[in-house]
Order: C-alpha cells, then structure tokens, then sequence
C-alpha cells in the first residue's frame, strides 16, 4: 500500500467494536461519517482500551484493512466524541509511534513566487 503525500486522514474519535470487518467499518464511514469510503482517504479508528488501531483505505479496485495492537502501552488520542478530525501524514505517523499528534507542530508551510 502507498499512501500519496496529499492522502487526507481521518480520526473517528469514538471506540469502535473491532469485532467489525471490512464491511462493517465500510457503513460506518459511509453511514455515520457521511463520507466516501472508496475516495481514497484513509479513515482510522480506535478502541476502548486506546491500545489498538484500524485503518481503512481504498486503494484501486479493494479495501486494505490494516491493524495494529501497541503490547505495552497505550496510543494517545484526544478526548472522546462523535467528531472526526484530519490529520497530516506527520500526526499520524507521531500517533502511530505513540506521541501525541496535537503535541509537535509541523513545519510551516512555504510558498515561492519566484525562482532562480
């Protein structure tokens, strides 16, 4: 799976039922979320206990399901809503490594008008 530097994500911060598969977290994107889940973005979901994450995407012609479990610690997430919040690729891979994504800010963007 490649994911492109403009993949927009998206956090659902309420717990979810892992039990659920692919089709599952499909109607919840779909119903719940009111988005597309074959656009292209990547949707991630988290459980009760904060120690497991699920991300969906769609990717040409299939959904990729991916799953991790964090055996000794806890991922970090804000407060629990119905919200969604979009992340960059860097807060989501600062999530993934265990850090607060809200905690480190990103580069500021830089736009030119001229070059050499």
């Amino acid at each position: 799976m490649w994911l492109p530097f403009n993949t927009k994500v998206w956090l659902y911060r309420q717990p979810i039922d892992f039990r659920k598969q692919i089709d599952g977290i499909v109607l919840l994107v779909a119903d719940t979320l009111n988005k597309d889940p074959t656009s292209g973005q990547l949707f991630v979901f988290r459980n009760k206990k904060t120690d497991k994450i699920r991300l969906l995407y769609w990717e040409d012609n299939g959904f990729w399901l991916l799953y991790t479990r964090n055996e000794k610690s806890r991922f970090i997430f804000p407060c629990i809503s119905n919200d969604t919040i979009e992340l960059s690729i860097s807060q989501l891979h600062w999530m993934l490594s265990g850090l607060y994504f809200n905690q480190k800010k990103e580069p500021e963007k830089l736009s030119f008008s001229r070059f050499y």
